[in-house]
């Protein structure tokens, strides 16, 4: 039995989601018998989220599954500045152009998680630009800067960490976490929010908002913060060999986003599936219990639960088939990431860079030394192969044993 009586906090209790909760007593109480507003801030920084950041996506998923109202909080303001926590070096700054359009394009993968419009728990997409942006110096300062004790803001974890270090923390950076707590005053006030939500890392900073919240306005708002998702190999979520896990279609095929689910460790396979997907609970608990060469049964499932949320159930059962086809059969599925070569030729080195299996050519000739690259199954280990293709037949260019793509004569 849960220690919640609210569905919201029994059902993010239950899948996993919860690390530090402010009041929970109270908010638990307020859950019951409202539908309760709640943000997460996202910074612009890149086109696209990561799989880092899909934790944020899907509690916010829940809130609204649970019958409350999601806010997405796009940092069009506080992006300029860029949030320093556990940062070892400063953010570099954007253009105002280029934020914008970071914006416009991460806006696209939160239609695929949250159902947007007018209603009382339809999710709404704001931009802290359009009143951070407005903020006259000396009037913040006199009125927002007075509850905010420099004492108190050096001995978070997040800012005791770079001074430990000796590493520059700049007055720029510093001034995040009181831009961050002005956002949820602001967004009480707009919006009736009474909960921000975040990663643990953002605790400090919740903690700074529901603090001024309560002395400029003397509003009872509340915090819930995530654990930090960590592999079970001791890895950082999201992370690979290859570069960031991308949310958008445009930053990494649908096929390479289901095999990184895929991929995943055994000892992870019922904790992502409570997380990332929306499989109920007896189920996730009969998959993993399975165990031996059954737990890749679990994890298929996971790659394309997981798929199906984010890029639709179309992309999934194609990347899913790919994958079958590819490992099952020996061959070349259609849904492998594919270049075309106008030339009919192409290096080997060139081709492992152009595919992203590689992030420079020094990358690819390690990996051919390796013996970990093969054409058409077959080993090639000269760095200066050149690979000929003809009209009819595209050839498979494979890294280890679960990279894979396509060259085509184009």
């Amino acid at each position: 039995m849960s220690e919640f009586q609210s569905n919201l906090l029994h059902v993010l209790s239950e899948r996993g989601y919860i690390h530090q909760v402010t009041d929970a007593a109270a908010l638990d109480a307020l859950a019951t018998k409202q539908v309760v507003p709640a943000y997460i801030g996202f910074d612009p920084t890149a086109p696209s989220l990561h799989v880092g950041s899909l934790v944020q996506i899907m509690i916010l998923r829940r809130l609204q599954q649970t019958g409350h109202k999601p806010i997405v909080l796009m940092g069009g303001g506080t992006g300029k500045i860029g949030d320093p926590s556990f940062k070892d070096e400063a953010r570099k700054l954007l253009t105002n152009d280029l934020i914008a359009a970071n914006v416009a394009s991460i806006k696209q993968v939160f239609a695929r998680f949250l159902t947007f419009g007018d209603g009382p728990t339809d999710a709404v997409m704001v931009d802290n630009a359009e009143w951070l942006d407005a903020l006259e110096y000396i009037p913040f300062l006199r009125e927002v800067g007075q509850h905010f004790s420099i004492n108190r803001m050096l001995s978070f974890d997040s800012v005791k960490l770079r001074l430990d270090r000796e590493q520059s923390l700049s007055f720029l950076e510093f001034n995040y976490m009181i831009l961050q707590a002005y956002d949820f005053l602001e967004l009480s006030r707009r919006a009736g929010c009474r909960l921000q939500l975040g990663g643990s890392d953002q605790w400090g900073n919740i903690v700074n908002g529901i603090e001024l919240a309560r002395r400029m306005d003397g509003t009872e708002v509340f915090g819930v913060t995530t654990p930090l998702i960590t592999t079970a190999d001791g890895g950082k979520m999201g992370k690979t060999m290859a570069g960031a896990v991308w949310l958008n279609e445009d930053q990494l095929p649908a096929y390479d986003y289901w095999q990184f689910w895929r991929n995943t460790h055994d000892g992870d396979v019922g904790r992502f599936l409570r997380l990332f997907t929306d499989l109920p609970l007896d189920e996730i608990a009969r998959l993993e219990k399975l165990e031996g060469a059954e737990i890749n049964h679990a994890k298929v499932v996971l790659a394309t639960e997981a798929t199906k949320l984010c890029r639709g159930a179309e992309a999934a059962v194609q990347a899913q088939t790919t994958a079958q086809e590819t490992f099952a059969q020996g061959g070349a599925g259609g849904g492998l990431p594919t270049i075309r070569v106008t030339e009919g030729t192409i290096g080997i080195v060139t081709a492992l860079t152009v595919l992203g299996f590689a992030g420079s050519n020094g990358e690819a000739r390690r990996k051919i030394a390796e013996g970990a690259v093969r054409l058409n199954d077959i080993p090639i280990k000269d760095e200066r192969y050149e690979i000929v293709l003809d009209q009819d037949a595209p050839v498979k260019l494979s890294l280890g044993k679960k990279r894979h793509g396509l060259l085509e004569r184009g």
